[in-house]
């Protein structure tokens, strides 16, 4: 019988092997028999009734616990077994915290040991308290955003939402004493990177190993979820078009339900406090969605992909957006992900596990490359007769809003080498003629085609 998550075979006994008991207690809990071959077979240990006194006293004199230590025969060899349950507190060795994965034992070092000590003590980094800002200092555009989603989805009433700021904070478990949490921070906070450096999202599009442009997102995380996702299918993705009678219908390569999904667990789960922003890299026919993060203990990216109990790495965000109706409370947002991925017809995503980082690889739908050829052709005949309407400046003016719908008056005005009153007069124009709207405010919003 090969070793399992719960089982180490041993032929003799040596001291080190009390790092496998610490293991043991520090996981799942599991047995060691001395007197063993690797593959389970008895071949028997000498000065057995000593080693039933010796190992018991070292485990409780180095450890700090109590094992099971039993004297067992077989085929008249006797052979040692120790049965170690787990422990609800954290174990160490020599100052040292070792952890059974699998059938290997891992010494935790990092944020790894930072991580098991608070899964172990009850504490998330993010329930920690802030003391250099203050409920004043939050962002009513964050507060905005908040109640507008969460009396959208239906996860909170007017009457749950029509309060002051700090009872919406105190309600959503977000202070502690009158403090503030880091998660109401990062969550309400317009300059989240004063409590945590590398709190943003970065976007970047890439031909091969080029980059050929990039974003960076800052904010409140709920800042972040309104706007990154409007971002990457405005100006980083090119729709297919196509229509069905008189009706045009956009195909873009990756399914936005998907992506919407994958980066908001990213900002749920991110260990923002190894500052390191989470980064979006979109090209051609794949898309990465990657942060900082570790999966539970014992879990894998198969474990991911199957059906799984809800375990975000930051339970205080993760609240703030289920209340938002941003996400699920079940451990349903991987399923929703491959659901929308097969609904769109493109293949599932893959995720890559990488030490501290988490990747979710989105691969673009397979006909998207070919249907952006046709559509050019097809969109410049259907859509001539709205064209004849427009003067030639205005045309230009669309087309600069086509390539960049956040883009100012002034930086049109510079690239059209006209004045910015020209410029709002054309706008204006577009607008009356149902061509653009304008979504958002007119500092922090875009332009959006009809």
């Amino acid at each position: 019988m090969a070793e399992t998550q719960n089982i180490e075979w041993k032929q003799s006994w040596r001291d080190e092997y009390l790092k496998w008991i610490c293991g043991f207690a520090n996981a799942q809990g599991g047995k060691i028999y001395i007197g063993t071959k690797d593959d389970g077979t008895v071949i028997g240990v000498k000065d057995s009734k000593k080693l039933l006194e010796d190992i018991p006293n070292k485990i409780q004199n180095k450890l700090g616990i109590v094992a099971d230590v039993n004297l067992l025969t077989e085929n008249g060899l006797e052979y040692i077994e120790i049965v170690v349950n787990p422990w609800a507190f954290p174990v160490n060795y020599d100052g040292e915290y070792h952890y059974r994965s699998g059938s290997t034992k891992q010494q935790l070092r990092g944020n790894a040991l930072t991580n098991f000590l608070m899964a172990k003590t009850g504490m998330k980094w993010d329930a920690a308290t802030v003391s250099n800002i203050f409920v004043s200092d939050l962002d009513k555009e964050s507060f905005d955003i908040f109640r507008r989603e969460a009396l959208r989805s239906g996860r909170m009433t007017k009457e749950d939402l029509d309060i002051p700021n700090e009872e919406l904070l105190e309600k959503l478990d977000l202070m502690v004493e009158g403090k503030l949490k880091r998660a109401g921070a990062l969550c309400f906070y317009r300059n989240p990177e004063k409590v945590i450096g590398g709190c943003y999202v970065k976007i970047g599009k890439f031909e091969g190993s080029e980059l050929l442009y990039q974003d960076e997102v800052h904010g409140s995380l709920l800042i972040m979820a309104d706007r990154v996702i409007d971002l990457i299918y405005l100006k980083y993705l090119k729709a297919a078009i196509s229509y069905y009678k008189e009706t045009r219908v956009e195909t873009y390569p990756f399914a936005r339900d998907a992506v919407r999904e994958a980066v908001f667990n990213a900002l749920i789960h991110c260990n923002w406090a190894d500052n390191v922003p989470i980064q979006i890299r979109i090209e051609e026919d794949v898309m990465f969605v990657s942060n900082c993060s570790m999966l539970p203990f014992g879990w894998t990216a198969e474990t991911l992909l199957g059906s799984h109990t809800s375990k975000p790495y930051n339970p205080d965000i993760a609240r703030v957006f289920y209340r938002a109706g941003y996400i699920e409370s079940w451990g349903r947002g991987i399923q929703k992900i491959c659901d929308a991925c097969k609904s769109l017809g493109a293949e599932e995503p893959e995720y890559i596990v990488h030490g501290e980082d988490i990747m979710v690889k989105f691969k673009a739908l397979q006909s998207a490359k070919v249907t952006d050829r046709v559509t050019e052709k097809v969109t410049d005949r259907v859509t001539g007769k709205v064209t004849e309407t427009l003067t030639e400046s205005e045309k230009k003016v669309l087309e600069i809003l086509g390539d960049n719908p956040f883009s100012t008056y002034m930086e049109i005005a510079d690239k059209l080498k006209v004045s910015r009153k020209t410029v709002s007069q054309k706008i204006k124009s577009l607008k009356n003629k149902g061509i653009i709207i304008r979504v958002g405010s007119a500092k922090k919003g875009y332009w959006k085609k009809m």
